[in-house]
């Protein structure tokens, strides 16, 4: 699987798993099968433009960031299969494409390996320009109505309600808990680094948690609300290429909750990394 389908297929899993619905229900509220949607998810595939955009819608999600890895997975492919075709033209064209590759197909070849880099760089890059308009639509965004369409089906909904409440929640993950699916955006920060983080809080769950992304390994966010501290930080490359989120805590409305990012390079003289100073803002939760 090249880089740029791998970035792709984590954060639709990522997505995937906010909805809280199975692979069933998922074919059931889209225009795509459940083989499909095992096929993206998985990195098998690469999915329609419009599969991508009705995950986003479902998990309640912008999607700007995922069209635009969709968008570096899409070139990448079609560049591939462009230099495939040239090869082949002695090849009649009503031949059927090959299957899909089984799940234990063998590791990408070398020259897949070698790309990986020019790929995660032009992700990161891309990924950031995206996070600039993002964040300057989010009011807006938030400011209008959640356009989640009914099901096309009168088959009952599988989303999964969250798995805690209040107390029960504390140093909980978000994901793991379905606190996620359907979160208040507190507030959005972009950092001197080009790193953005994110307050969120969940009235279903009675929690506020942080998240950051176009982040670089090292790099870790805090939130901290009543005493209580919860951090999370940038472990490894494909941590770098997702959402990273700090564990939930407690919060109920008017709460103030203090959201700080600690760059990798933050106290290194001379790293030569430009912003590696904490950064911290205030909000209320609401």
């Amino acid at each position: 699987m090249t880089p740029e389908r791998t970035q792709l297929a984590t954060a639709l899993r990522e997505l995937r798993a906010r909805t809280g619905l199975s692979m069933a229900a998922l074919a059931a509220k889209t225009a795509f099968s459940k083989s499909s949607w095992e096929r993206y998810l998985n990195g098998k595939t690469l999915p329609p433009r419009d599969a991508v955009e009705e995950l986003c819608r479902l998990a309640g999600e912008p999607d700007g960031r995922c069209l635009a890895l969709w968008e570096i997975a899409e070139s990448a492919w079609s560049g591939r299969a462009t230099e495939a075709s040239e090869a082949a033209q002695a090849d009649p064209p009503s031949q059927a494409p090959p299957e899909v590759a089984p799940r234990d197909a063998p590791a990408e070849p070398p020259e897949a390996a070698r790309a990986g880099h020019r790929g995660v760089a032009a992700v990161a890059v891309l990924a950031s320009v995206c996070a600039v308009t993002v964040g300057g639509v989010a009011v807006a965004l938030l400011l209008l109505p959640r356009q989640n369409g009914e099901p096309r089906s009168s088959a009952p909904s599988a989303v999964q309600g969250p798995h805690c409440r209040g107390a029960s929640c504390e140093g909980e993950s978000p994901m793991d808990m379905y606190c996620a699916a359907s979160p208040t955006t507190v507030a959005t920060r972009r950092t001197a680094t080009g790193a953005w983080m994110e307050l969120r809080y969940s009235e279903e769950c009675g929690t506020s948690w942080a998240r950051m992304w176009g982040a670089r390994v090292g790099d870790r966010i805090e939130l901290t609300a009543g005493g209580r501290v919860r951090g999370s930080e940038v472990g490894n490359e494909a941590d770098a290429d997702s959402f990273v989120y700090t564990a939930m805590t407690v919060t109920r409305p008017g709460t103030v909750v203090r959201t700080c990012f600690r760059p990798a390079a933050a106290g290194r003289p001379g790293s030569g990394r430009s912003g590696g100073r904490e950064e911290c803002f205030n909000s209320v939760s609401r």
